[in-house]
């Protein structure tokens, strides 16, 4: 999987944007990401502090090393 070029502090930030009145093409322009890149943040972080998108990329990550493990194990 490819790795993204935005931390979770800099989506967060992309995604608090609008919540203070910003336009959502003026956001995705300023950031250079499509809208499609933006609503699929917002559909999987909605809600989220950065302290918790923190906390769910570092799971994730992990998920990732074990299964990474169990791979080149068995190979």
């Amino acid at each position: 999987m490819k790795a993204g070029k935005f931390s979770d502090a800099q989506i967060a930030f992309v995604l608090k944007q609008p919540e203070d009145g910003t336009p959502i093409g003026e956001v995705c322009r300023k950031a250079g990401i499509a809208e499609s890149t933006f609503y699929g943040w917002r559909k999987r972080f909605a809600g989220l502090m950065p302290s918790e998108v923190k906390r769910l990329v570092a799971d994730l990550s992990l998920d990732k090393a074990m299964l990474q493990d169990v791979l080149s194990k068995k190979l």
